[in-house]
């Protein structure tokens, strides 16, 4: 009997799936564990696993198609079987969708051409036929100073245009002296999985937490002895990003208001400390997360992030990867933004965003010195967080950094 292979939901954002190659075709004989299909998701591509053996008889999307979770996507069966019933069964329950088959189409750049309206048309003079009557020096000096003859007013016999009216005419101010026409160019790009949820969750955040925002300036001037000092003997480089990471760690043990949840009518204040690095990829931005970070060294911080940042590149994070943050980390110093803020990645209570350093003069016992200085933006869901509970977060925070040896003890 035939069975019908529906979208499933691969992540928990998940609306829509996209089949980016099938690896069967109508006719093959397949059993569980075969991979039927690569599908974007909104977080990563991944492998749609079959788990019905039998006859591939029919394929519900073609490649680059869009298909909503739960929609049919493929029927298997025993050869021959008759699978038309499944199909109208499944058009007269399901509420009317896009067309799941639909190919998806790589856009070209769009070029509209547009005539210019003449220019000062109540002097424009032209003849019945369109034809600018104008001695050829006329048009020759017109050429060569750019401007339309339909906005120069003639002189000579019959309203011809003459080299007095040319040489004597101004440009009206603001308007185009150029003949010909005017073109824009532009590309209507499809919008991603990816970036169809970022833009959903993002503007949900935004809108429905109430957000506020502390900043603090924070001396690294030990943070890039220290750094120096343990690449010498660790394994894996660590970076300024592994410090900040394991500093929030730490300080979120010591202020679990920090790293709580609004759940309506509750607040979950987590025991556990999972914290997610936001990483930049070609559709967006996607957030694995370090699990039990407070409990991890810096190297081993710094390896998983390194591998969890070539993941999102490749496209080949899990779920598992990026679910179960307490709290989110966002770093553009290396792109040299000195300081912005974040919206907040629910279910989290708070983001940090993280600038770059800055070598400046700072004045020390007295003295105006070299010093190098971050600075940190903490935005804060209102409804869980007081001005208070972040402004100690943030000291506590800048206290590791600046003493980074504490955070070894």
């Amino acid at each position: 009997m035939a069975e019908v292979i529906r979208m499933p939901k691969m992540s928990d954002t998940m609306t829509d799936g996209v089949i980016v190659e099938w690896h069967k075709k109508v006719g093959d004989v397949i059993k569980p564990g075969d991979i039927l299909a690569d599908v974007e998701t909104d977080k990563a591509t991944m492998e749609l696993e079959n788990y019905v053996k039998g006859v591939l008889l029919y394929i519900g999307v073609e490649k680059g198609g869009t298909v909503p979770v739960d929609s049919i996507i493929a029927i298997v069966g025993n050869a021959g079987d008759d699978f038309s019933s499944l199909l109208s069964e499944t058009v007269s329950t399901e509420a009317p969708k896009e067309n799941v088959a639909e190919t998806k189409i790589e856009a070209a750049p769009v070029i509209i051409e547009t005539k210019s309206a003449p220019i000062d048309s109540e002097k424009a003079n032209i003849t019945s036929t369109d034809r600018i009557k104008a001695s050829p020096l006329a048009k020759k000096i017109a050429q060569d100073l750019g401007y339309n003859l339909q906005s120069i007013a003639g002189s000579g016999d019959g309203g011809r245009i003459i080299k007095q009216d040319v040489e004597s005419y101004t440009p009206i101010k603001g308007g185009s002296p150029f003949s010909g026409t005017a073109s824009v160019s532009f590309d209507e790009v499809p919008v991603s999985q990816m970036r169809k949820i970022i833009a959903k969750r993002l503007a949900e955040s935004k809108f429905s937490a109430p957000h506020f925002y502390l900043t603090i300036d924070v001396d690294m001037d030990n943070a890039m002895e220290a750094r120096k000092k343990m690449n010498e003997f660790s394994t894996v480089k660590i970076s300024f990003n592994d410090f900040v990471v394991k500093a929030c760690a730490l300080s979120l043990v010591k202020h679990p208001v920090i790293n709580s949840s609004w759940l309506g009518d509750k607040i979950r204040i987590n025991h556990h400390v999972n914290i997610g690095i936001a990483v930049a990829v070609e559709d967006g931005l996607l957030v694995p997360v370090v699990r039990n970070t407070d409990t991890k060294s810096l190297s081993q911080i710094s390896s998983e992030v390194k591998t969890f940042g070539q993941k999102a590149k490749d496209k080949k994070l899990q779920p598992s990867d990026w679910e179960g943050n307490t709290f989110t980390i966002s770093n553009l110093g290396m792109f040299g933004i000195e300081e912005f803020t974040a919206i907040i990645n629910t279910p989290d209570a708070c983001i940090l965003a993280v600038g770059a350093i800055r070598s400046i003069p700072v004045v020390k016992k007295g003295q105006v010195v070299p010093g190098n200085k971050m600075k940190l933006t903490l935005s804060c869901d209102h409804r869980v967080v007081d001005g208070a509970s972040g402004a100690a977060f943030l000291q506590s925070v800048r206290q590791f950094l600046e003493e980074p040896v504490n955070m070894l003890v």
